[in-house]
């Protein structure tokens, strides 16, 4: 039995995100995705004030009369959200964890598709695929993929991102928006990634937490490996080895940007110790100057 907690802490996120949506949100989604989404409609004759890039030249030709071609928006997209479970989404050391954060960043974007009308759908993944709820509708099916990213709990610990990629590819026919939420700080996903670029709008979602790229001098101390269990001991008194693990950290990250610029994937990237709708809206406001390119 779900616990009277989660509906709580569920319908906390869904008036914490639909407001956001509402009042900040909604605009930027639909003239990123919906513009983009465009089908033939008709010729028809030019009229001053029309869009000179809109002319169909081949009609024109033919006729001796400038005609421009009408698109019509498509009417449905659909959104999915890979979420990573993995062991490494379970950490944070400010006052949410990473996984937290993925959850509602996810419920704003889902409630921002169905407010326009469009699909969600949900993968839970680790080295498996946890948990797939097919794309629809409506506001019960997004409280369901809600449910799931607070309430699921993965068997597994470690990370596949390109089994999850290739089993999206396999499951997922019709062109879609697709959210990978994860800090991809594993390997291996470069050629699964750039294959399921081709057919969908992949996005990646990074989730950082400040402890990950840096630690403070607090003596000795035990880690442990949140994904295979390993634990060390470490004198984080020394200033060496905490420029060792900043140096490290650093390069991790900047191979896995680079990664994403080789391979044409834009990235969203949100850290746990500041808002994450600020870096959400500057992307969509990244795409909305391409478009306008």
């Amino acid at each position: 039995m779900i616990p009277k907690s989660l509906f709580q802490k569920v319908r906390q996120i869904e008036i914490r995100t639909r407001h956001l949506v509402n009042d900040v949100f909604s605009g930027e989604y639909h003239s990123v995705f919906k513009g983009r989404g465009m089908e033939f409609a008709e010729v028809r004759e030019y009229q001053p004030g029309d869009d000179i890039r809109t002319i169909d030249w081949n009609v024109t030709a033919r006729t001796g009369r400038p005609y421009i071609k009408r698109f019509t928006e498509e009417r449905e997209l659909t959104v999915i959200l890979m979420v990573d479970a993995s062991g490494s989404e379970d950490f944070g050391t400010t006052d949410r964890m990473k996984g937290e954060i993925a959850a509602e960043l996810c419920a704003l974007l889902a409630f921002a598709a169905i407010k326009n009308n469009d699909q969600v759908g949900l993968m839970i993944f680790t080295d498996r695929i946890e948990k797939f709820i097919p794309p629809k509708k409506g506001r019960t099916h997004v409280l369901r993929v809600i449910r799931e990213l607070l309430f699921f709990r993965p068997d597994h610990t470690r990370t596949d991102i390109a089994q999850a990629l290739e089993y999206l590819n396999r499951v997922i026919d019709r062109r879609s928006i697709v959210f990978v939420v994860s800090d991809f700080l594993t390997t291996g996903y470069a050629t699964a990634l750039r294959i399921a670029n081709r057919r969908h709008d992949v996005i990646a979602v990074t989730l950082t937490d400040p402890r990950e790229t840096e630690i403070p001098a607090v003596g000795l101390l035990e880690l442990q490996d949140a994904e295979t269990g390993e634990e060390i001991l470490v004198d984080t008194g020394d200033p060496e080895w905490r420029q060792i693990y900043r140096d490290r950290s650093t390069a991790i990250r900047a191979e896995r940007d680079q990664r994403f610029v080789t391979l044409g994937i834009d990235t969203i990237p949100i850290r746990t110790d500041r808002p994450y709708l600020d870096p959400l809206i500057r992307f969509f406001r990244m795409r909305e100057q391409q478009i306008r390119r």
